[in-house]
């Protein structure tokens, strides 16, 4: 199954997003956090890019959201992973890594990039 560029490039804030809900509920800030601590700083995510994304996400059904306090008692809106979310994220990701597996086995292969 080959991936558009497209492609490659909408779905890729999607897959950092819903990796980032799956181990718990969090805020758009968390989410933000939790890419850039995973990432070494590598990626980061703004928060003009962020917030329509997670309307979006929401609006398909893949996360939903409530409202509620933050660690600094301030009112943030929560959002969870869904049954759908969960198994758009499976699906995506499964073809991420054949997506890397191709790459690396390019950047990999004679003549030699040194």
């Amino acid at each position: 199954m080959a991936i558009s560029s497209a492609d490659l490039l909408q779905g890729t804030l999607q897959v950092l997003i819903l990796k980032a809900l799956l181990a718990e509920p969090t805020h758009g800030y968390g989410v933000a956090r939790w890419i850039e601590v995973i990432t070494d700083d590598v990626l980061r995510i703004e928060e003009g890019s962020l917030y329509p994304a997670l309307r979006r996400l929401e609006d398909k059904g893949l996360v939903s959201s409530t409202w509620g306090l933050s660690e600094n008692n301030r009112r943030a809106r929560y959002y969870t992973l869904t049954s759908a979310g969960r198994a758009y994220l499976r699906k995506e990701a499964a073809a991420w890594m054949r997506y890397a597996a191709a790459m690396t086995r390019v950047l990999r292969a004679a003549p030699s990039l040194a």
